[in-house]
């Protein structure tokens, strides 16, 4: 039996805001709740199932109180807060944190509440590990936190790194020497920094120290004081490596981890040290693990949609296995 839900829509809102162009935003409600949206006047009917029509409305609801704060509803944002609405989450929408803003003006924020999390965690403690799938900003925002503290002063330096593994490829037969050779692996932090900083403020913070990318076998033998450390990819570290490197941190200085434990390009047989680490140093004060997932993906939404259809062949292909054995 149908069921309907009004609410009012406030003159001072936009349609177009809400809506979205073409009406995108509430199809993509529509098609999430299996509900049709009206707008007739001054109201918004929302029609559909009795346990559906509230929920559709309640996003519709928080779409306008997003917008009425000043922020813009963009389609990933609707995206996410329907989701949420969707999966039965709180009803708090006060996920953006700013931490800096790129060359060009734009403004780098956290996207969703776990993006906040991991923020809130790299303030409050000197090492942060930050695991979770491609696409939830674990690198982005670990440079942009690391930039941010530079221009602070906070720090004196920024040290990024990740080991140098062969994903399938042979390191000896591409030219130049060790560090030629895995310049491609560190090209994602390069990304960043030039997007953030601008690459010539990026060179001049090479030329005078400020900043150095280096793979994670330079970092053997060293001290690192009053610098902000990223350890990228630590998936493909071993648990020897991975000892080595928390074990680097200065005083006045501050380490994020970042890795994705479904991508791991160690060979077979070899223990990931991002895997181990968690038992080995949880409860120590001052060392906060934070686990993004899929619901922090800010990429393409077909992203999201891709881990989900891995994670349901690899569920089936592990239950198949245990029924074999």
């Amino acid at each position: 039996m149908a069921f309907t839900e009004t609410l009012p829509f406030e003159s001072d809102i936009d349609q177009l805001e809400i809506f979205g162009s073409g009406d995108e935003h509430v199809r993509f409600v529509e098609e999430l709740f299996d509900v049709t949206i009206t707008l007739r006047g001054n109201e918004i009917k929302v029609t559909g199932d009795e346990s559906d029509a509230p929920k559709a409305a309640e996003v519709l609801n928080r779409f306008m109180k997003y917008v009425r704060s000043g922020k813009v509803l963009d389609k990933q944002t609707v995206e996410y807060i329907a989701s949420r609405v969707h999966s039965g989450e709180d009803g708090d929408d006060d996920y953006q944190d700013v931490i800096c803003r790129t060359i060009r003006g734009r403004r780098i924020v956290s996207k969703t509440h776990g993006q906040k999390k991991y923020i809130n965690a790299v303030r409050n403690n000197d090492i942060v590990f930050a695991i979770g799938p491609a696409g939830t900003g674990k690198t982005y925002l670990a440079i942009a936190m690391a930039v941010t503290a530079l221009k602070n002063n906070e720090v004196s330096r920024i040290i990024l790194t990740r080991p140098a593994v062969e994903a399938g490829e042979r390191l000896g037969f591409l030219p130049g020497d060790l560090k030629d050779k895995v310049d491609p692996y560190l090209r994602p932090i390069y990304d960043a920094l030039f997007e953030i900083m601008g690459m010539e403020n990026y060179e001049r913070h090479v030329a005078r120290g400020a900043i150095e990318v280096a793979p994670l076998a330079y970092m053997r033998g060293r001290t690192l004081d009053s610098a902000f450390i990223i350890l990228d990819e630590a998936q493909n570290t071993t648990p020897e490596q991975m000892k080595m490197f928390l074990t680097r941190l200065g005083f006045g200085s501050k380490a994020i981890i970042t890795g994705d434990v479904t991508q791991i390009d160690l060979p077979e047989g070899k223990k990931s040290g991002l895997n181990v680490v968690g038992n080995i140093l949880k409860n120590i004060r001052g060392i906060e693990f934070c686990y993004l997932n899929k619901s922090d993906v800010v990429r393409n939404s077909l992203v999201q949609k891709i881990i989900n259809a891995y994670e349901a062949y690899e569920s089936k292909a592990e239950k198949n296995n245990q029924t074999k054995e």
